[in-house]
């Protein structure tokens, strides 16, 4: 059967592990959407990986890796990613790898005017600036250079000379930025398109084919619900469907050949960037949590906000998503903590609210109504099976299945492969 994984919160959910654990049990494995604003990490004995484009299942040698047109490529970034991963000893042939000929191209401009444009607004959206949200804006605003446009010089010349025609006068007039040299930027782009060559295919009629002939498939989400382009805590979002509605537009794949849905969650929450955050940490529990969790962005480095475990947002993503079962992450984080707090609903005005709400001015000035339960002070990182975890863990486990409505199937406990406990 063919399965998704999905982050149900504001991404960082420990995807990148439970994809790698899952991969094991597929063919192959896709990512849809996003681009190398993405950071997923993942543990091997003592070696440490940080996916950024790439899905993480490349590291089962057997298995096949596709980038699909839901996603967006920064060529450069892709080409080091390849080039890193070849360093460590991992073949990264085209049999291997496969890059969709319709995903959309990041281009120089796109990355200056990511942090350009963040600049310039008041209510400052936190961007990675590596170009993600203004390619996907030349996407739909049919200005894209896509990924077999690298192989065509003059499809690639003529929509360079287009788009710089517009994004000079952009930078130069609005930005006080320098102009972009067509000759340098073509010559770039042309070049890492002949690198690229063995990979690029079009991967949904590679996809569907391999379906057709039994063979199982693990699309891969980057991001998170709450930072979806529609049912995320807009605008503080990222520029594509992170949910699995955009499995089927950003693959080619049909909903009809998709199986169940895993989503991803921490213990807790964390979030990067600005935005709302109802169950926000205050004071020292913050830094506590994100040093213990170690709670860095895997793309930026930046700090993430950590808080308690939020069953208003997760069950709407539960929702939204059809998640078919649960996987709590870092749940090894919260080992040392007396009590635990679970929002179950939230407050604003005189009124309740159990429902996450669409409205950003009521979102981010509610107040959680939380449930308290007792923590379990002891170390589970040594833990294999649910009911040798400590009872009161297994009650908080059990307490999210009743407010999620969906069953936990794996429980993080540790960053290794092993760390693990499947029910």
């Amino acid at each position: 059967m063919n399965l998704v994984v999905v982050g149900a919160q504001w991404g960082d959910e420990g995807k990148g592990k439970l994809i790698d654990i899952l991969s094991e049990g597929v063919d192959i494995t896709v990512r849809y959407q996003g681009g190398n604003n993405a950071g997923h990490t993942v543990i091997v004995g003592d070696e440490e990986y940080i996916f950024h484009l790439v899905p993480s299942a490349i590291l089962r040698r057997d298995k096949v890796c596709v980038i699909g047109n839901g996603a967006v490529v920064d060529p450069k970034a892709l080409l080091d990613e390849i080039g890193a991963l070849k360093k460590r000893g991992l073949p990264m042939t085209g049999q291997q790898l496969k890059v969709a000929s319709n995903a959309h191209v990041v281009m120089p401009y796109h990355r200056v005017m990511d942090g350009l444009r963040d600049s310039k607004r008041a209510q400052k959206i936190g961007t990675t600036g590596r170009g993600i949200g203004p390619c996907y804006a030349d996407k739909v605003g049919r200005m894209g250079v896509r990924m077999a446009d690298l192989l065509n010089p003059r499809a690639l010349k003529a929509k360079i000379a287009d788009n710089l025609a517009e994004k000079n006068d952009i930078l130069v007039n609005v930005y006080r930025h320098k102009r972009y040299d067509f000759d340098a930027v073509y010559q770039e782009y042309l070049g890492h398109g002949q690198r690229l060559r063995p990979y690029i295919c079009d991967t949904a009629l590679y996809l569907n084919a391999a379906i057709d002939r039994g063979k199982k498939i693990l699309f891969e989400g980057a991001q998170g619900t709450f930072l979806d382009i529609d049912f995320g805590t807009y605008p503080f979002v990222t520029s594509s469907n992170a949910t699995t509605g955009g499995v089927s537009s950003g693959t080619g794949v049909p909903p009809t050949k998709i199986g169940r849905v895993v989503a991803a969650v921490k213990a807790y929450t964390t979030r990067v960037g600005e935005g709302p955050f109802p169950t926000e940490f205050k004071g020292s529990m913050d830094e506590a949590i994100r040093r213990k969790g170690l709670e860095f962005g895997a793309t930026t480095g930046r700090p993430r906000r950590c808080g308690w475990f939020d069953s208003v947002l997760v069950r709407y993503a539960v929702i939204i998503n059809g998640a078919t079962q649960l996987a709590i992450m870092k749940l090894d984080v919260l080992d040392d903590l007396p009590q635990l707090k679970i929002a179950t609903a939230y407050t604003y005005q005189g009124k309740t609210y159990k429902d996450y709400p669409h409205d950003g001015e009521v979102l981010s000035h509610v107040k959680p109504v939380y449930e308290v339960l007792p923590g379990w002070c002891a170390d589970t990182r040594k833990v294999r099976s649910f009911v040798q975890l400590p009872a009161n863990a297994r009650r908080y486990i059990r307490r999210l299945e009743e407010l999620l409505k969906v069953r936990v199937k794996y429980i993080s406990v540790g960053s290794g492969r092993d760390a693990t406990i499947v029910r």
